[in-house]
C-alpha cells in the first residue's frame, strides 16, 4: 500500500513540475508571443497614404509609398506600393490583407524580407502628430 502512494505522490510531483516548467517557458516568452499574436490578430492601423522605409539587401535603401485602397465597407484590404519621390512612379505590387489581418504580397520586386518589412510597417503604423 506504501508503494502506490509513493508512485502517486511522485507522479504528482512530476506534474507539478512539468506544469511549472511550462509556465515559465511561457513567462520568459511572452513578449514574443504576444507580438506574434498582435501581428496576426491586429487590423490594420493605416488609412492613408504614408511613406515607409525599406532596407534593401541588395542595392541601395529606398522609400515606398504605400497606398490604401478603401473598399466599399470602408476597410482597408489592399495596399499598393509605389516608388516615393519619382515622377513617374514605379508599381512595385500590393499587399493585401483578409479580414483575420493575415496578409500576402502580390508582387514581384519586393523579396521576402522587404515584404514582411512594408507589412510590419501597415500593421504597426501610428498617427504622429
Amino acid at each position: 500500500m506504501v508503494e502506490r502512494s509513493d508512485d502517486r505522490v511522485s507522479q504528482l510531483c512530476a506534474i507539478r513540475f512539468a506544469i511549472n516548467f511550462i509556465l515559465l517557458i511561457f513567462l520568459v516568452n511572452y513578449p514574443q508571443i504576444t507580438h506574434l499574436c498582435s501581428m496576426i490578430m491586429h487590423k490594420t492601423a493605416l488609412t492613408h497614404e504614408a511613406k515607409a522605409w525599406v532596407k534593401r539587401r541588395n542595392g541601395p535603401d529606398e522609400i515606398l509609398r504605400v497606398v490604401p485602397d478603401i473598399a466599399n465597407s470602408g476597410t482597408v484590404l489592399c495596399y499598393q506600393l509605389y516608388t516615393a519621390f519619382d515622377q513617374n512612379p514605379d508599381d512595385l505590387g500590393r499587399v493585401l490583407f483578409d479580414v483575420e489581418g493575415y496578409w500576402i504580397y502580390d508582387g514581384d520586386v519586393l523579396s521576402i524580407t522587404e515584404q514582411e518589412q512594408v507589412a510590419r510597417f501597415i500593421i504597426n503604423y501610428t498617427e504622429m502628430v
